[in-house]
């Protein structure tokens, strides 16, 4: 056998076989954590595999204590019922954290997407250190854990991070709004955790995405545009159900689109990025308001233009004008199906609507346009949380067996 397949020396039925079981597992296990409970009858149906094959199959799921088998309802028909089978949330957990510019948030999800317990802390908008940030992490993670169930095991750690990671080695290269470059977080972090479970560290914007392509308002939606919207500006970019990262991981930049020759100065060193005519502070400003103002800010000026103030409709009149003139470009580009808009462009939304389709409209091509849907997050800040779990949980899906196997000889 040539050493390029990467496989020890065994026969090659004995690989294809090895292969094959691994990727069942993973199938159904996926099933389970994506579609919900399901019984043999009906993994039968979904997969195309033998009842037989389902059967061992669940057997070993459930020896690696991924899933449980609960007796079915009787339905009056004749014959035993199929047992149903179940993920054990309480007892595989993900922790998923979100380092957004102003807070961090940490939730338990279970597997099945289940959120156990969540904990959210504010902090304030003045570039918090590295340092700083692991310390709160740490205490939150150990705050979300004393209210898990006693018999638990954590199977991964999602972090993410308002900035552009190098997927690779979990890094975060430059987080303008964090005022961080070059930063080994996966590592820095794991360790603070003491290496409880891997780390896995992504753009927040591209975990949002995640989220809402498995749990929110994309299922089923092959190509996806998730953009998301806070000080800064991310997108997440989905194409045939596949998620788009680029060569170094970093592909969804939007917000460093450059739209405006003679804008405002950016954090990231260029000026006239879309991120300076659509994120909060460029809102806040027009509105007379102070750039820094955050989430409260926003809040009221929202108020502001139910009441028909004059200047808070104005300002949101340009937030329209700029985001649909990014928006068009971007769907010229990308051809998405689906244009998912989260954090301060789902606030904003109902009161931008007809004025940034208009724009959209004008600017982009029509066969582009004509068969787009432009929709609001049905997640809602929880898409963050949500999708960092997924971040968590994906190398349990992908090789069930290899992954419990590995996290047998870890503190957990």
């Amino acid at each position: 056998m040539s050493s390029r397949t990467g496989f020890a020396a065994t026969s090659s039925t004995g690989v294809r076989s090895e292969t094959v079981r691994s990727a069942n597992l993973s199938m159904l296990l996926r099933e389970l954590h994506f579609r919900g409970a399901a019984s043999r009858s009906e993994l039968v149906s979904r997969t195309g595999l033998t009842r037989s094959s389902v059967g061992a199959l669940i057997g070993e799921l459930v020896k690696l204590g991924l899933v449980v088998e609960m007796p079915a309802a009787s339905d009056g028909s004749r014959g035993r019922p199929s047992p149903v089978a179940i993920v054990r949330s309480a007892e595989n957990v993900a922790i998923a954290v979100d380092v957004s510019v102003d807070s961090i948030g940490v939730a338990a999800v279970g597997l099945g997407g289940v959120v156990l317990t969540v904990e959210r802390i504010e902090r304030a908008r003045d570039r918090v250190s590295v340092d700083a940030t692991i310390a709160d992490i740490v205490a939150t993670v150990g705050m979300v854990r004393a209210r898990l169930a006693q018999q638990y095991r954590i199977l991964g750690i999602g972090v993410a991070v308002v900035g552009l990671v190098q997927r690779s080695d979990n890094s975060v290269a430059i987080a303008p709004n964090l005022g961080w470059r070059d930063v080994r977080f996966g590592d820095r972090l794991g360790a603070a955790l003491g290496h409880a479970a891997p780390v896995c560290v992504a753009n927040d914007a591209d975990v949002a995405a995640l989220a809402e392509i498995h749990r929110g308002v994309a299922v089923g939606v092959d190509d996806v545009l998730y953009v998301w919207g806070e000080v800064g500006v991310g997108g997440g970019l989905i194409s045939k159900g596949e998620m788009i990262t680029g060569a170094s991981g970093f592909a969804g930049e939007i917000g460093h689109l450059p739209v405006n020759p003679l804008g405002r100065a950016c954090q990231c060193g260029s000026r006239g990025c879309w991120e300076t005519e659509v994120g909060e502070g460029a809102l806040l400003q027009r509105a007379g308001r102070s750039r820094d103002g955050g989430r409260e800010a926003v809040d009221a000026l929202l108020d502001d233009a139910l009441g028909g103030v004059a200047l808070a409709v104005a300002a949101l009149n340009e937030e329209a004008t700029w985001l649909g003139f990014g928006l068009a470009g971007l769907i010229n580009v990308l051809n998405p199906s689906m244009v998912v808009l989260g954090g301060l462009f789902d606030a904003v939304y109902p009161f931008v609507e007809g004025r940034l389709l208009d724009e959209i409209k004008r600017r982009a091509l029509a066969s582009s346009f004509a068969n787009l849907v432009i929709v609001r997050t049905a997640l809602g800040e929880d898409a963050l949380l949500l999708g960092a779990g997924e971040l968590a949980f994906e190398q349990v899906l992908a090789d069930p067996l290899g992954a419990i196997r590995a996290l047998t000889g870890s503190a957990l």
